[in-house]
């Protein structure tokens, strides 16, 4: 995402700079002493640059959270009088212990202090306007360049299922637990699942899906984005339930590749599937009802043309590089003094 939002300002005439390559990340709240020392110095290395050469229009943070905040931007903005934006900025009392509760306060100062705080889903803006309630929220949809997905033409194979994600612990693994079980539940009917993404879990992957038989199953590993295209253009269904997935751009791509969708009803993915429109989402955390919308869907093809026509135009129309390029730029002029 991060990538897509430097190609939105640039495409709309903006010069963007990564000023820093600091990490201030900790995966546990034992959040290390140094990161305020480092990020002292990182903070008047840049000074000292801006000082010499003129600072920028705005300072614009992508993703600051209890993991990662933002210790150079707020500082910096208040002494050379600059906006401060935030983009996919979250918040979460829960995560208010140890050294995270400090972290999330500099969060949470950041998120008042900004001119501006977007929001790429509704459930971030709540939490946002929970915790900040005088904060200047707007919304930016989750967003992709559907050029390479729209440039191969669709030639979906009957049974054909696909599922793009890497093989990492935590959610993405307990994702590949979930459609492992609901595959399982699936035998009696005729597809083939090929699985694009590779990972430190790869083997245990490939453990889950040892009762489904072997000539069922396409292992493509990790592939380049064109690769990918291809795949997906062959295939008539994307399955993939989205445990813990922020949104997933994948869906997005898939859905440019004109593929219905099978998801659960789970963190954002409702941000960028859209139920009974672009595919189907299930409640979470029950395989024998994820299995039930699949089975639905491979038996009903022109239910299926209809959800991935209806994916294309979603994407290409309310979720493009283009749409999302100009929603940056009013938003971003509005806090820019002239």
């Amino acid at each position: 995402m991060a990538r897509q939002l430097l190609r939105a300002l640039r495409q709309a005439g903006h010069v963007v700079e990564v000023v820093s390559q600091l990490r201030a990340y900790s995966a546990s709240s034992d959040v290390p002493a140094d990161q305020e020392t480092e990020a002292a110095a990182e903070r008047e290395r840049i000074a000292a640059e801006w000082r010499g050469n003129g600072a920028p229009d705005l300072w614009f943070c992508y993703h600051p959270y209890y993991k990662a905040p933002d210790r150079l931007g707020p500082l910096l903005c208040n002494a050379f009088a600059i906006p401060y934006v935030t983009a996919e900025c979250s918040y979460s009392d829960r995560r208010n212990i140890g050294g995270w509760a400090q972290s999330q306060a500099l969060v949470r100062d950041g998120v008042k202090q900004a001119a501006v705080n977007l929001c790429l889903t509704e459930r971030d803006r709540r939490g946002l306007q929970q915790a900040v309630p005088e904060a200047r929220l707007e919304r930016l949809s989750p967003f992709i360049d559907a050029a390479p997905f729209l440039a191969t033409k669709p030639q979906p194979e009957a049974g054909h299922l696909v599922t793009v994600a890497m093989m990492r612990p935590g959610d993405k693994f307990s994702s590949y637990t979930a459609l492992a079980a609901a595959l399982s539940y699936l035998l009696d009917e005729d597809w083939t699942l090929s699985l694009v993404g590779d990972g430190p879990e790869r083997t245990a992957v490939e453990r889950l899906f040892a009762t489904i038989p072997a000539e069922r199953l396409r292992w493509h590993g990790e592939l380049k984005s064109a690769e990918i295209g291809a795949v997906l253009s062959s295939a008539c269904l994307y399955v993939w339930p989205g445990h813990g997935e922020a949104y997933g751009l994948a869906y997005l791509e898939a859905q440019a590749a004109r593929l219905p969708v099978v998801a659960e009803a789970v963190a954002g993915v409702p941000e960028v599937v859209l139920h009974e429109r672009t595919g189907l989402l299930t409640a979470p955390g029950d395989p024998m009802i994820y299995a039930d919308a699949i089975r639905q869907l491979l038996r009903d093809p022109a239910r299926r043309q209809i959800y991935a026509n209806a994916a294309r135009q979603f994407v290409t129309l309310e979720r493009s590089l283009d749409g999302a390029s100009e929603t940056l730029d009013r938003i971003l002029r509005s806090v820019v003094k002239e």
